[in-house]
């Protein structure tokens, strides 16, 4: 018997070892890793300098708490607002936690405006987490059901519709904030109109609304930038990162500029282990090996070349919607449900998720190379080829 509580459908798998994008189970099988522990290893595994780091700090020091001065803290407070143009950061243990923190302070923004219902206008197939408030924001009636009574002072609009959002300026009142995914990850890597976080950024000024972005999935690089909102002409008030920030170490981050950042004053928020110094200087390491190695660049062009690839190889194929990238956020959206796809693809050595029930959703490390995207393509293709063909559902 197992005495872990049954919250995961886990595959028949277990890993001991990773370099670059291959993993290796305890049968000494190698696996090609294209999910990159959800959009987490954007350094791939064992990254030889991140581990050098993570280790040293080790010896020296792991978690003090934030009754202290923390300086790796600091240090990564001040890179991460000088790539993204934000002035403070929280740091706490996970993208749940960091979007917690974007809700809190909307309330606070609304209260300190005299709304005594601070409400939050979020998205349709949005995710965020699965706390209460993130749960109740999440646009998922799945992952909601059961948790009821769910939390007040949200609105819901469709994804990409500029007009429903101003359909809510127009008539409710109690709105002190928008928060929305720059892409839809869960929701099956959807991504909106090029002029969407712009007509956002416009709605927000003219109402006072703070504009929060959920970055945790398409921040640190994963979209050929830092952050996705960089590659349009807006800056958000709010913005949210985990996942790749320490590549695998718990860490996430809510950053703020202008008012938004001079909201929390000492006991209205905190974490016992946010921002300790061990996750603090796997985010630091991971930042500057980004940096250094280019790796924006390689997951623009790699991921574009993982789409043509794809689009090549699937061409014409009965029961293949779309095919649409952004950087390494990849997604193959069929006409039909295809979970069983994981665990074929995990029969031939390749990792991958399907969401949204019918969207094979690809996130690879930043890391991998042309070689590698090839063999990607070459083994997923014919897997999904045959799916079809079969009529699979």
């Amino acid at each position: 018997m197992s005495y872990l509580m049954n919250t995961y459908a886990r595959q028949p798998v277990t890993f001991l070892r990773g370099e670059g994008v291959w993993l290796w189970d305890d049968a000494g099988n190698r696996y090609l890793d294209a999910l990159a522990g959800i959009a987490v290893n954007g350094l791939g595994h064992a990254h030889p300098v991140l581990s050098a780091a993570i280790c040293e700090q080790v010896q020296n020091l792991i978690h003090t708490s934030n009754i202290y001065q923390v300086q790796p803290q600091e240090s990564l407070a001040e890179h991460l607002c000088r790539i993204s143009g934000m002035d403070k950061v929280f740091f706490c243990n996970s993208g749940c936690e960091a979007n917690e923190a974007a809700i809190k302070l909307a309330r606070l923004y609304g209260h300190g405006k005299g709304i005594a219902t601070p409400t939050i206008v979020v998205m349709e197939k949005s995710f965020h987490g699965r706390t209460m408030a993130t749960l109740t924001a999440t646009g998922n009636r799945k992952v909601q059901a059961g948790f009821e009574p769910l939390l007040t002072g949200f609105v819901r609009v469709p994804y990409n519709d500029v007009e429903a959002v101003r359909q809510v300026a127009g008539h409710n009142h109690d709105v002190v904030a928008v928060l929305v995914e720059p892409v839809e990850g869960e929701g099956g890597i959807r991504i909106p109109d090029a002029s969407y976080l712009h007509d956002l950024r416009q709605i927000c000024d003219a109402n006072g609304w703070l504009l929060m972005l959920d970055e945790v999935q398409t921040g640190m690089g994963r979209t050929g930038a830092w952050f996705a909102f960089q590659h349009t002409d807006i800056v958000p008030d709010v913005m949210t990162l985990a996942k790749g920030l320490g590549s695998g170490v718990p860490i996430g981050a809510c950053l703020a500029r202008g008012v938004a950042a001079e909201l929390f004053k000492p006991g209205n928020h905190g974490s016992t282990f946010g921002g300790n110094p061990l996750a603090c200087t796997a985010g630091l390491t991971t930042l500057q090996i980004i940096e250094d190695d280019e790796l924006m660049g390689n997951a623009a062009r790699i991921g574009a070349a993982i789409v043509t690839g794809f689009e090549r190889e699937l061409a014409g194929v009965a029961g293949v919607k779309a095919i649409r990238g952004y950087g390494m956020m990849i997604a193959i959206e069929l006409d039909r449900p295809c979970a069983e796809l994981v665990k074929t693809a995990l029969a031939e050595r390749l990792l991958i998720n399907v969401t949204a029930e019918n969207v094979v959703r690809l996130l690879p490390p930043l890391i991998m190379n042309d070689a590698e995207a090839g063999q990607l393509v070459d083994r997923l293709s014919p897997i999904i080829r045959d799916f079809l063909s079969r009529g699979g559902s």
